[in-house]
């Protein structure tokens, strides 16, 4: 065939593409195979101890057996599909249990949604006795507010301690961090000052080890500045602290507009992350501040807020593929009964338990939307304030993972015995970056409790190495052509 170019008059077009898209993939690396939590437990750091997530567990599982005592209260309580016809009595839901757990495959193909609200019900029992808290925030900002400097001092030496007592006992949840003031003129001493004394108690206590997954959360971020300046104080103390380069890890806050676009109209998202020079690896959006400083009035914040989800689309765009987690916020109202029994002992009357029960599931409920939504819309971490919303927050997890599990399995089973050709399972076409994303999705099942290992490889036949490398391409380059 005639050509008008010769081969040679391209290089020095090749070279630059080469180069420019090396540099791209420097600046994004695309999504780590590491785990990501699914939520973070924050607690004032006056009140943490070294057995916090233990005890939040059974505070969880209190809350869930005194109010929701099966599976199908419990499925009413989150409206579950199917839970209506459900029966109410003690004796009809033991013996639909009963039957589901002698033969699950068989409940699961005649009775979905008894055997879907029975496995979410079980698995949420069993995450909050195993693990119950996958990430947690020892908090010296909102949630513990400003004390005397003295005060506080004393608070972030006895939080090292707690945490380094927590780390022998094997106590501590597989993520863990504190949050320090922000660095804004009036707090930035303070904070410095707090972080200082945490970590060197802290490297005192337990020898040089930080704990795995540990973080540093700045808030209300809203110039490069801070987060270079946090960067820069963490430079300084690892090599004093006898800690490695890049051990000190950053998460910063999304709380203000200035943080979404800078006095420039630009996104302001990435050049805030790049500034911890590769410390950053969470970006956490706080809705509640950002509306507040939007000067919408507080009757008006709901968490579903259009300008907390516009704010939320600018953080996905412009951190898509740079390698850091997404968190969205707390729903502010707690599942707290409104009548407690009295100090006699004498018991709540019939109306006030009713009161009880319906003002935790109604919380339960908001919780539990609020967090389907956020995976919804591809935030698989968020914020809990309490240990009573820790049962729908994996349940809504679990629901989420649950629902479309045959129909994802089928769809990931198919594309990988088709190894890379584009394939049509019922209405739903696929490529390989949807499959990406199929494959995450049971990883993030797998990490969360979901799922086990074992159950996605008899769903779609991918062995737990496979599953680990996190990877389709990875997973299509080790199988036969």
């Amino acid at each position: 065939m005639k050509r008008t170019l010769p081969p040679e008059s391209l290089q020095e077009i090749a070279t630059r593409l080469e180069q420019a898209h090396k540099a791209f993939q420097r600046r994004y690396p695309g999504p780590s195979a590491e785990r990501q939590p699914i939520h973070v437990v924050y607690g004032g750091a006056n009140l943490f101890r070294s057995g916090t997530a233990r005890r939040l567990g059974e505070l969880a599982l209190r809350s869930l057996e005194d109010y929701a005592p099966d599976f199908a209260a419990f499925a009413k309580a989150l409206s579950l599909p199917g839970a209506e016809p459900l029966p109410s009595s003690l004796d009809a839901v033991t013996a639909i249990a009963r039957s589901i757990e002698s033969d699950p495959e068989t409940a699961r193909r005649e009775n979905r949604p008894a055997w879907f609200a029975h496995t979410i019900y079980r698995r949420v029992r069993e995450k909050l006795q195993r693990e119950p808290v996958e990430d947690f925030r020892i908090d010296f900002e909102d949630g513990y507010g400003n004390r005397p400097d003295d005060e506080e001092d004393g608070h972030a030496a006895a939080a090292a301690v707690e945490v380094s007592a927590a780390m022998n006992a094997g106590e501590l949840p597989p993520f863990s961090g504190i949050r320090i003031k922000p660095f804004t003129e009036e707090l930035r001493e303070r904070s410095i000052r707090t972080l200082d004394i945490f970590l060197t108690e802290l490297v005192v206590k337990s020898r040089g080890e930080l704990p795995k997954h540990f973080c540093i959360t700045l808030p209300k971020v809203s110039l490069s500045d801070e987060v270079a300046a946090l960067a820069d104080v963490c430079s300084r103390l690892e090599p004093m602290l006898d800690l490695e380069p890049g051990a000190l890890r950053i998460e910063l806050m999304i709380e203000t507009p200035q943080a979404i676009f800078n006095e420039r109209g630009e996104a302001n998202l990435l050049p805030l992350v790049n500034a911890a020079r590769g410390r950053c690896v969470a970006v956490h959006f706080g809705p509640y501040d950002y509306t507040a400083s939007l000067n919408i009035a507080s009757t008006y914040q709901p968490i579903a807020h259009f300008a907390s989800d516009f704010a939320r689309g600018v953080m996905q765009v412009a951190l898509a593929g740079a390698r850091v987690r997404l968190a969205d916020g707390p729903t502010n109202i707690m599942p707290i009964a409104p009548f407690r029994t009295a100090k006699d002992g004498s018991p709540l009357s019939a109306s006030q338990t009713q009161e009880n029960r319906a003002a935790v599931h109604h919380a339960w409920k908001l919780h539990f939307d609020n967090v389907r939504r956020s995976l919804a819309n591809g935030y698989y971490q968020g914020w809990d304030l309490h240990p009573a919303q820790l049962p729908p927050r994996y349940a809504a997890v679990y629901s989420f993972f649950l629902e479309n599990l045959d129909s994802s399995a089928e769809r990931l089973r198919n594309f990988v015995e088709k190894a890379a050709q584009a394939t049509r399972v019922g209405q739903v076409f696929d490529d390989a970056a949807m499959a990406q994303g199929l494959l995450n999705y049971f990883v993030q099942a797998i990490n969360c409790g979901a799922l086990t290992a074992d159950e996605v490889h008899a769903l779609t036949g991918l062995s737990p190495a496979e599953l680990r490398s996190g990877s389709f391409v990875t997973i299509l380059a080790g199988r036969p052509k």
